[in-house]
């Protein structure tokens, strides 16, 4: 006597596979949003006290970014001006601009301007500007093209494996020192065989290394 219909065998299959599928799709979807920027900030406008365009400062009047950034090099903080800074050049020019109030009430006031950071690690994540700068990693790497942008937006995802990617290859983004700060820099053709040269010289250390826990999370 047959229990089951001819047919259960078909759907039995068809029900497996679709599992299979609904089960995959999920997994995808998860991904998708934990890479997305809802999760991750990516190309969100955060508001700032003043609409500072670095597209005119560093795009448009080639401001060097140590200008502002004066301990870039040197510090783990890319270190954020004071309005002294501001106002060398805002004393004179659109020194009555309704734009720049905020900044010229910081300067008599002598109180700081408080900005939104944009590229916000978690308190458990070290890093380290000027090691990266001093390894030939280029400000665009990271934070893309500053000098294009009226206000400065997170274009990376800033996740662990991101970091990680870059920590095991790292011939793939270093870059001469003379050319660190140059935001149009664009990898030659023959990247990684300068990449590994450049590895060697600037003494960066074994992926092994790069990619201990110890090295971010300190």
């Amino acid at each position: 006597m047959q229990i089951f219909h001819r047919r259960a065998n078909t759907l039995f299959r068809a029900a497996l596979f679709g599992g299979i599928l609904f089960l995959g799709a999920m997994l995808w979807l998860a991904n998708a949003i934990e890479d997305s920027g809802w999760v991750t900030r990516a190309h969100e406008t955060i508001q700032q006290p003043v609409q500072f365009s670095h597209a005119r400062h560093v795009g448009g009047n080639g401001i060097d970014c140590r200008y502002c950034h004066t301990s870039v090099e040197t510090s783990s903080f890319a270190g954020i001006p004071p309005t002294k800074t501001c106002m060398n050049c805002h004393s004179v020019i659109f020194n009555q601009s309704p734009y720049l109030a905020p900044v010229r009430t910081s300067f008599v006031t002598n109180e700081s301007l408080h900005w939104n950071r944009v590229h916000d690690l978690p308190d458990f994540v070290y890093f380290n500007h000027s090691i990266h700068v001093n390894k030939g990693i280029g400000c665009s790497t990271c934070h893309g093209r500053i000098d294009e942008m009226p206000l400065v937006v997170q274009v990376q995802s800033l996740e662990m494996r991101w970091c990680l990617d870059c920590h095991r290859h790292p011939e793939r983004n270093v870059r001469p020192r003379a050319d660190v700060f140059n935001m149009a820099y664009v990898p030659p053709t023959n990247q990684i065989e300068l990449g590994k040269k450049l590895v060697a010289e600037y003494h960066i250390k074994d992926p092994r290394d790069l990619t201990s826990c110890s090295t971010c999370h300190r």
